[in-house]
């Protein structure tokens, strides 16, 4: 029963690791609901007033999801530095309530250096953050000058409990969180094992379905291997154990991604295009009913099974001979004499499953340490001689600076510009609207601008901050009605509102706007200024805010969607060609470089190009035809990322794997696609290019026969080749939405 005990509070970890990564979304919602709790709990027994009770809940709010750092020193620092920062804030505050205009004036130059502050980094960010919204503190409760002394006391008490809750009762390490970011990353790689296996059993009325679900996982687990990207460095003193986990992490996730492509080509009339795995609802391929049950199919789906058991067991839960066993099965699929026989699709599933263990083999020892050897089979034994000699080989690279806008070229001045444009046009408006609440306008115009970089983005962010301001307003109606003149109820209606809104914030800003409002409602109940009208001007000064920041975006040194998006689709091709021609220079004999920070800075690139796409694509947007070919390109570009990354995995293995050679017929085989990448991207860059992009015979048929009778290329030659074909394939593809001219073929 202990034993049972154990295995179900482990799924529920697993599950909660999966859909939480590192558990950044609960930590922050626990710290920032026990900052607050805490300040209510040392203010409430010295007879504070509601008033002031509210106002040390806010700055308990603030000072803890202001603070971004990951190490703890850095944070003490920021967290010390803001309290003054606070106190200033909340002190001119009261000062300037009198004087209409110079408060106005002294509002926009604070939000000016907030945003300008951006460019110093997390700590620059975090102390304009204090204080913008400290400064809002002060008019949301209407500061004065004798209630400063108490004011002043109570933020002291918030950033103390804020400090109480950060480094004593709710502690995180950037060691910790890279821990769980590790449980998560095998979390989701047994959940998208599960859904290929649901894959291979789906019926024609499923398969769609099926492959949804596995789509989804393929970016779940691919959304995780970035985050232990951007971590390592901080989580893991050792520079070269941090290149070893981040090697690892990467064979996991082409193996992972590369199996379902195989299952799906198994349930296919005809190998699957890799485009399938990456584009929304495109359909699946033509497949007859639900696969029958024969021998071979039974042995995947056990096979499956097992491999889902290996990812998530501990090295405590793997001791005795039957993981083992089930292991040295899965790794013996890497020789070919152990392959059963089967269709040549399903051989290929096999041989995916044995790639996929051996990652997973080498991304356990990478994390847990050393393995058991003592039930070793030959198999395993020479997979692990293969991973050990990959570990030696791993050395750590140099980091090329980046290049830096300058002037207001650079983001942070031209956004700085743009929010306090659009600030001050708020200001004036929400004026008329009110002379008592106008802050509302100056604070949905900041915060459209958080995170965004195009007229599209705050556009987007505006619209659904209106959404989730009106579903709260609606809410709040509710609540203020229930709760009534109960004053330590509604405190914790707004904890829990607190919570809910920091852990749905990174999933949904609708949903984030949505719990802000409600908890607004009740803090107007609380201090008593709660009527029907003060929500509606709510919803009002919202409409207002939003629009105002669309204004000063469109007209103040304006960043057009397309025009960033095109920066950005540049950038992506310019590190596909980086990736593509440094990997098969390797795989020909050339010098071994750094492909997977290469391939790593290519997924940054596409990240940032897929989130600049979301007004493009968003389902509202009445430009249909732009929203599919948006959809279609990025699509097309994570199928090319996807082989990319495969090339240069595949490049690494060559100092240290037995069995994989340098072909130097390979340098000449990429070069076509080379030039049709860097056609795309003159392209986009400018119209009136004359670039072309250029067709011709198939990359293999570009092989020349290295000796007479012998074969033109081997097992591992042919995969590269396989990567290379399709890569081909997505960067002629990417020319007719892009609209680049196509030469034909020479004869």
């Amino acid at each position: 029963m202990r034993s049972a005990g154990r295995s179900a509070r482990a799924r529920l970890w697993d599950r909660a690791a999966a859909s939480d990564p590192g558990l950044l979304r609960l930590t922050a919602g626990l710290r920032t609901v026990g900052a607050i709790a805490l300040t209510l709990a040392v203010l409430a027994p010295l007879g504070t007033s509601v008033k002031y009770l509210v106002a040390g809940a806010m700055a308990a709010m603030v000072a803890t999801f202001a603070i971004r750092e990951k190490q703890r020193p850095q944070q003490a620092v920021t967290l010390a530095l803001g309290l003054p920062v606070a106190l200033a804030s909340v002190s001119l505050g009261a000062l300037l309530r009198s004087h209409v205009v110079a408060s106005g004036v002294f509002f926009v130059v604070l939000i000016f250096s907030a945003v300008y502050g951006r460019r110093f980094g997390d700590r620059g960010t975090a102390l304009g953050l204090i204080g913008f919204q400290v400064y809002f503190a002060s008019l949301f409760i209407g500061a004065t000058v004798p209630a400063l002394p108490r004011l002043c006391g109570a933020f002291a008490v918030a950033f103390l409990s804020s400090a109480v809750l950060r480094f004593a009762l709710v502690p995180t390490t950037p060691a910790s969180v890279l821990q769980r970011l590790r449980r998560a990353f095998r979390a989701r790689l047994a959940q998208l094992v599960s859904a290929q296996l649901e894959l291979l059993d789906a019926g024609p009325d499923d398969i769609d379905k099926a492959l949804d679900a596995v789509r989804e996982g393929t970016a779940r687990l691919h959304e995780t291997a970035m985050m232990i990207q951007d971590r390592l460095e901080e989580g893991t003193p050792d520079e070269s154990v941090a290149r070893l986990v981040q090697r690892r992490v990467a064979d996991a996730e082409i193996a992972a991604e590369r199996l379902g492509l195989l299952l799906l080509t198994a349930r296919s009339a005809e190998r699957a295009d890799t485009l399938t795995l990456h584009l929304p609802g495109a359909p699946a391929p033509s497949v007859g009913r639900a696969p029958a049950r024969d021998e071979a199919l039974d042995a995947v789906r056990r096979d499956l099974q097992a491999l889902r058991v290996l990812v998530l067991r501990s090295p405590a839960e793997s001791a005795g001979t039957a993981l083992a066993h089930v292991r040295n099965r899965l790794l013996g699929y890497r020789d070919e004499d152990k392959v059963p026989v089967a269709s040549p699709a399903v051989q290929d599933v096999f041989r995916g499953i044995g790639e996929t263990a051996r990652a997973v083999l080498g991304l356990r020892i990478a994390l847990d340490g050393p393995q058991d050897e003592s039930d070793d089979s030959p198999a395993t034994a020479r997979s692990r001689e293969e991973l050990d000699a990959e570990d030696a080989a791993i050395d750590a690279g140099e980091e090329t600076p980046s290049k830096e806008e300058t002037g207001l070229r650079r983001p942070t001045t031209r956004a700085a510009v743009q929010v306090s444009v659009g600030s001050a046009l708020a200001m004036a408006g929400g004026e008329l609207l009110s002379s008592h609440r106008w802050y509302w306008a100056v604070l949905t115009c900041w915060i459209v601008f958080l995170n965004t970089a195009s007229t599209g983005e705050i556009l987007v962010k505006g619209y659904r901050r209106l959404v989730g301001t009106v579903l709260g307003v609606l809410a709040g109606i509710v609540l203020a009605g229930l709760v009534g003149q109960h004053t330590w109820t509604a405190f914790a209606l707004v904890l829990v509102l607190i919570f809910a809104m920091f852990y749905t914030a990174p999933l949904s800003y609708t949903l984030m706007s949505f719990f802000v409002t409600a908890m607004l409602g009740l803090l107007y109940t609380l201090l008593h200024t709660y009527s029907l009208d003060v929500l509606v001007l709510r919803i009002e000064e919202t409409a207002l805010g939003a629009a105002c920041g669309v204004i000063a975006a469109a007209f103040v040194l304006p960043v057009q969607t397309d025009r960033r998006t095109n920066e950005l689709l540049v950038t992506v091709l310019e590190r596909l060609v980086d990736v593509t021609e440094h990997a098969v220079e390797q795989l020909s004999g050339g010098p071994a470089g750094e492909l997977l920070d290469k391939a790593r800075d290519l997924d940054q690139a596409l990240a940032d190009l897929r989130a600049a796409t979301q007004p493009l694509t968003h389902p509202v947007t009445p430009l249909r035809s732009r929203r599919t070919t948006a959809r279609y390109v990025v699509a097309l570009l994570e199928t090319c990322a996807y082989h990319a990354r495969s090339l240069a995995a595949t490049a690494e293995l060559l100092p240290t794997h037995p069995s994989i050679a340098a072909d130097p017929r390979l340098r000449g085989a990429v070069r076509r696609t080379v030039r049709n990448i860097e056609a795309i991207a003159a392209h986009v860059a400018d119209e009136n290019s004359a670039a072309e992009v250029t067709t011709g015979p198939s990359i293999a048929s570009l092989l020349e026969p290295d000796v007479s009778g012998a074969s033109r290329y081997g097992r591992v030659t042919g995969r590269v080749l396989r990567h290379l074909e399709r890569l081909d394939e997505a960067v002629t593809g990417l020319a007719r939405p892009l609209k680049v001219p196509v030469a034909a073929p020479r004869r």
